[in-house]
């Protein structure tokens, strides 16, 4: 990570520095005032803030250091987390960022996805404010920023994001983002939903499995067993999605964010693509389209 990230964070400081001088640098590499964090530094900080969700204050005194110091190195290291994408397993170097990556990636290696969203309480928005009422989630009551993760069959997590305000529902947030323009262009491509996704499952019922609707009252036992059990293989198949959802939670600032609403997608991001570089290290049972296969084994 420090190789991957060092040279993005050099080159975006030596940017500012030419905006603020106005011109190229007129001493040679290394004169100057020393930073008082190197990047080593500055990384390991970011880490913290968000796996614990310290304030900066305390931060700063334990690398004994100002806290506009803390507050610049999170600023900084933040948005190069953010933008490094999802890690995929059995393929290093492979990173996904967007949701055509996330498809294409799917109709390639045979992966049926799994969706699902998930809701994140953040602070009220000042009264009087235009737009209060979009962050009050009608499920919970309370204020919260929803987002949504994608994963394979395996719980390995290779999308999440789709932030929106919490009263906006969960398929209207997938929709915003072109996921049924996707499935038209990679018709091989499947998914397994919840309840939530129900109209995205009636509009592709060849590629979207949602759970069966819940019979009538009058109706006979068998009917209301069969449900119960397609029911239950339903969400059998969609715990996987759910466990990644709950590594997200795992890290302190999505349990209950306290910062500021305009820096929960940046947030949400970094903390996302570091879950998915250790859930890509795990050992999978799926085989890859490029793995060699003998030419006894085809002809049997």
């Amino acid at each position: 990570m420090l190789e991957e990230l060092g040279r993005p964070w050099e080159a975006a400081r030596e940017s500012v520095l030419r905006a603020e001088r106005g011109g190229p640098r007129q001493r040679a590499v290394g004169a100057g005032r020393k930073p008082k964090l190197v990047f080593v530094d500055r990384l390991l900080v970011t880490l913290v803030h968000l796996r614990h969700g310290l304030p900066h204050a305390v931060l700063a005194e334990l690398f004994d250091v100002d806290r506009s110091t803390v507050s610049a190195a999170v600023r900084q290291v933040r948005p190069l987390l953010a933008a490094r994408g999802f890690a995929v397993p059995d393929r290093p170097g492979l990173r996904l960022k967007t949701l055509a990556d996330v498809f294409a990636y799917a109709e390639a290696e045979g992966v049926e996805l799994r969706l699902d969203g998930a809701e994140t309480q953040v602070r009220r928005p000042q009264a009087a404010r235009p737009g209060r009422r979009a962050f009050v989630s009608g499920k919970r009551r309370q204020n919260t920023i929803t987002t949504t993760t994608f994963s394979d069959g395996q719980g390995c997590m290779v999308l999440s994001g789709v932030v929106r305000p919490g009263r906006v529902h969960d398929q209207t947030a997938v929709r915003s983002e072109g996921i049924a323009e996707q499935f038209r262009q990679h018709p091989r491509v499947k998914a397994k939903v919840d309840s939530g996704y129900q109209g995205l499952a009636k509009e592709f019922p060849r590629q979207v499995s949602a759970p069966p609707k819940k019979p009538k009252d009058d109706a006979c036992d068998g009917d209301k067993y069969a449900w119960r059990e397609a029911r239950r293989r339903q969400s059998s198949a969609r715990i996987c999605v759910e466990h990644t959802n709950a590594e997200l939670r795992q890290w302190a600032p999505l349990r209950r964010f306290t910062g500021r609403r305009a820096t929960y997608a940046e947030t949400h991001l970094a903390i996302a693509s570091l879950i998915s570089d250790r859930a890509a290290k795990r050992p999978t049972q799926r085989r890859t389209s490029t793995e060699l296969v003998f030419a006894r084994d085809t002809a049997c």
